[in-house]
C-alpha cells in the first residue's frame, strides 16, 4: 500500500454527511458489524469526523454543518449473505428499498435506507451470468 494512504484505507473511501451521525454509527454497527475506529465531536456533541470499518473497508462520516451540508449517498456493500444482512439492517431501523432478489447481473441484492437517508445496496456475488 502506498505511504500516502492511511493504514486500513483504500484508494476510494466513502464519506457520508448527514444529520444524526451517531444514529448512523449505531445503525452500521447493528446492521453490518461496523467497528467504530474514531469519533471526534465538538463541544455541542455534533460529530465532526468519525470512521467505522465494515469488513475490509473504511467509511467516514460527520454531521452536516453550514460549511458541509447534508447529502444522501448510495453505497454498494458486498456481504456473505444478502438475506441475513438485509434482515439485520431492517431490524436495526433501516427502511426497505427492495427485498432480496437475484439480479440479472449475477448478484443477489437488496436495498435499505439508513437513518440519514443513505441507500445501501447489499449484495452477494453469485457468479458470472
Amino acid at each position: 500500500m502506498s505511504s500516502y494512504i492511511p493504514e486500513g484505507f483504500h484508494t476510494v473511501t466513502p464519506y457520508l454527511i448527514g444529520q444524526g451521525a451517531d444514529k448512523l454509527i449505531a445503525f452500521l454497527q447493528q446492521a453490518f458489524d461496523a467497528v467504530l475506529v474514531a469519533r471526534f465531536a465538538d463541544e455541542d456533541g455534533k460529530v465532526r469526523h468519525a470512521q467505522v470499518q465494515i469488513g475490509n473497508s473504511m467509511v467516514e462520516m460527520s454531521d452536516g454543518s453550514e460549511t458541509y451540508s447534508s447529502m444522501r449517498s448510495g453505497i454498494h456493500l458486498y456481504v456473505a449473505d444478502t438475506d441475513a444482512s438485509y434482515a439485520r439492517a431492517i431490524a436495526a431501523g433501516g427502511i426497505s428499498l427492495y427485498e432480496p432478489a437475484d439480479m440479472h447481473y449475477g448478484e443477489r441484492s437488496a436495498g435499505v435506507q439508513d437513518p440519514c437517508g443513505n441507500h445501501w445496496y447489499i449484495a452477494t456475488h453469485l457468479g458470472e451470468k
